[in-house]
């Protein structure tokens, strides 16, 4: 896990802020979750097809990608409002790049059409030359998602799949996308519990992986 020191420009000003990338489409800063508006990255544990077939890990080269844009760079977040899991939906920038548009246009996100428009001409962009996500076979992640959550809502206990561990890095939430899902066991003795959605979890004092 890697952490950055960058120079955060909020709408109040600016402040020396902790940044830390939790995957391809979102930062934490300082405590607080930012989530990039427009744009739908691969899952951390998600895996895609290159042109002759082979898997490759979308996910991660995705998370790797954000973190190379924010490395030492000033960033900016304008804020749009907050989902229902408290994070805060934004629009960020790293020395003046827009980082949605950079995503999307090297081919590590989609572009979030149920919520905005705003990068279809960067992903069409994208798919026209076959980058990343788009050299070859590729499930959208919001499919993605979907798919693994009825699979694990079938196996867990009430048909809350969301498994809240606790380990040395504190208390931690794995959603059935995260690549240590299948590995992570619960232990109610310890006080680990099952969650029906991101936001109990939440709520109840669990956080999301970092994988950087």
């Amino acid at each position: 896990m890697h952490r950055l020191l960058v120079l955060l420009l909020l709408m109040t000003g600016a402040a020396e802020a902790s940044v830390r990338v939790v995957d391809g489409d979102t930062l934490e800063i300082n405590g607080t979750t930012y989530r990039i508006d427009g744009i739908d990255a691969p899952e951390a544990g998600q895996t895609c097809k290159t042109a002759t077939g082979r898997d490759w890990r979308c996910g991660k080269r995705a998370t790797d990608a954000l973190f190379e844009l924010v490395d030492g760079k000033v960033v900016r977040c304008r804020a749009h409002g907050a989902d229902r899991y408290g994070r805060v939906i934004a629009t960020c920038s790293a020395d003046g790049r827009d980082l949605a548009r950079v995503l999307v246009e090297n081919g590590f996100a989609w572009a979030f059409r149920k919520y905005s428009d705003t990068y279809v001409a960067d992903e069409l962009r994208a798919r026209h030359a076959k980058r990343g996500i788009w050299q070859g076979d590729a499930q959208p992640a919001w499919e993605f998602r979907k798919q693994r959550w009825a699979n694990a809502s079938q196996q867990a206990p009430d048909g809350c799949p969301i498994k809240g561990n606790i380990s040395k890095h504190g208390r931690i939430y794995h959603a059935p996308w995260s690549p240590w899902y299948s590995r992570t066991k619960i232990s109610p003795a310890k006080g680990e519990r099952w969650f029906c959605d991101e936001a109990e979890a939440i709520a109840a004092g669990w956080r999301a992986p970092l994988w950087h």
